[in-house]
């Protein structure tokens, strides 16, 4: 375990996502037009020139065609939350260094160790990927897309590397693992007795993800029982 640094309350998501929510400027943007502090896809531009009101919150039905379909690059924020996020992107990268720190410092309190490949790697109590609950830790998505209220977005961070094939998608191997996980710690404690009725999940591509250099996994959940619920919003 990484020491345990004090919390930066000024790096706190929330700070960020209250400030652009109140913004009374919706055409107003937290960075300079040219230089944005990642890759803006053309839905980010197009979001960006939105305000709240005008935009369709995704349904559970078009989260999983979505998901079912792979147009994860269809998957939308609430304006408000999508500028918040380049906010505290760019506040993360010059503060942290970048938001991988940020992360093992403030939320999973991982120390890396080094490695021959030069890729991050962690200390681990058992290499396969999911078999002991040390080396993988559950949280709530701070940066959730913009779904219908009464869903809760989940991310599932992983030690280890998920077994990928030649094009950076899981393999069978790793989808096995993935889907044997997803059934255990959430299908059965949600009760879903429908499959995708109370959970989805879905591994970005490479160049759809923000945080590159951590494995991790989204899981989306609805109609939890709340006590349920409180073991994955850590």
């Amino acid at each position: 375990m990484a020491p345990t640094l004090p919390v930066d309350e000024s790096s706190l998501p929330s700070v960020f996502q209250s400030q652009w929510k109140s913004c009374p400027d919706p055409t107003a943007l937290p960075f300079p037009r040219d230089n944005p502090p990642f890759a803006l896809t053309a839905i980010d531009e197009q979001q960006l020139t939105l305000a709240d009101d005008d935009y369709t919150p995704h349904s559970w039905e078009n989260l999983g065609h979505l998901i079912s379909t792979g147009q994860l690059d269809e998957l939308k924020r609430w304006p408000s939350q999508l500028k918040a996020y380049l906010a505290w992107s760019a506040h993360v990268k010059a503060k942290f260094g970048s938001a991988t720190t940020y992360l093992l410092t403030q939320r999973l309190f991982w120390e890396p160790i080094d490695d021959p490949s030069g890729a991050m790697a962690f200390q681990v109590r058992n290499v396969v990927p999911f078999a002991d609950s040390k080396d993988f830790t559950i949280l709530r998505n701070d940066w959730p897309y913009g779904h219908e209220e009464g869903i809760r977005h989940i991310c599932v961070w992983l030690k280890q590397r998920l077994p990928v094939d030649h094009e950076g998608a899981l393999s069978e191997e790793g989808r096995k693992m993935v889907e044997d996980f997803i059934h255990e710690e959430f299908r059965t404690k949600a009760g879903e007795e429908e499959r995708d009725s109370k959970v989805l999940w879905f591994k970005n591509s490479t160049n759809l993800q923000s945080v590159r250099s951590l494995e991790h996994l989204h899981v989306l959940v609805r109609n939890v029982n709340d006590e349920v619920l409180q073991q994955w919003l850590v």
